[in-house]
């Protein structure tokens, strides 16, 4: 038996799960009945500051389904690269002599994410506006000083199928081997190689196949809020045993496999 702190512990880790809310409907991505397409994207990072501490997007890789790069450059530094972390990132001071302003990166990239698509269209349900697939998205998407809807990115960092039990991230290097049997990060970090693992994986989250019933059990989970943690008061919670909260708890998250309409 847990004692009462470990309880309280378990209960808090439950508890952010199922907060994870879905932000778009779980049977049509896009709103269109389109099978949205796939962007891959990593950035690698120098640093800046006085101790090198600072990420900054040195150079950014984008690829599509095929694994073809479509952008791949490097960036302009906003501020001054004190440490360039070249026995990791192989860059140089000589790359950044043909690296691209920031802004014309931000745009590039806009581009082909928005896929002709309009800005309201894409905030409201993407239309024909492509996900953006990497690890830790958020990280990347911070140090280029752009954004992206929530409902349209793709996160192997925050997938939960693809993280620790407590919900922590795996690295990138870690899920590769796992789930797609190679090593990745051996010697000089490769956007390109990074984009295609992470691709990879979403494409194979992606083509898990659920059954309709089951996707339906999903969505009546979904709908019945008020059968999830938040109707229960946090002392009832803190005395539950892990076996009352797990048969308490629902599944939550945008299960990957709606990408691609695979329920059988």
């Amino acid at each position: 038996m847990l004692q009462a702190c470990e309880r309280q512990k378990f209960c808090f880790i439950i508890q952010d799960f199922v907060k994870m809310h879905w932000t778009e409907s779980q049977i049509d991505t896009n709103g269109s009945g389109r099978i949205p397409e796939a962007i891959a994207m990593d950035c690698e990072m120098v640093g800046g500051g006085s101790d090198g501490s600072l990420d900054i997007c040195a150079r950014v890789c984008l690829v599509d389904e095929e694994e073809k790069p479509i952008f791949h450059t490097y960036v302009v530094p906003l501020i001054p690269v004190t440490n360039f972390r070249n026995e990791v990132t192989g860059i140089t001071e000589e790359n950044m002599r043909d690296a691209m302003p920031l802004k014309e990166v931000q745009d590039k990239i806009l581009q082909i994410l928005y896929n002709g698509e309009s800005i309201g269209r894409l905030r409201l349900h993407g239309g024909k506006a492509r996900v953006l697939v990497g690890h830790s998205l958020g990280h990347d998407l911070n140090c280029l000083r752009m954004n992206y809807p929530d409902h349209l990115l793709r996160d192997t960092a925050k997938y939960p199928p693809l993280m620790k039990t407590n919900l922590v991230s795996h690295s990138l290097k870690y899920l590769t081997k796992t789930y797609l049997g190679y090593d990745i990060q051996s010697g000089l970090h490769d956007p390109y190689e990074d984009c295609v693992s992470a691709m990879r994986l979403y494409k194979k989250m992606r083509s898990q196949c659920h059954p309709r019933k089951d996707m339906g059990m999903l969505l009546a989970a979904h709908d019945a809020s008020t059968n999830t943690f938040d109707s229960w008061k946090p002392k009832e919670l803190e005395n539950m045993t892990p076996d009352e909260l797990f048969n308490i708890s629902k599944s939550n998250y945008k299960c990957w496999c709606l990408d691609s309409g695979s329920l059988s």
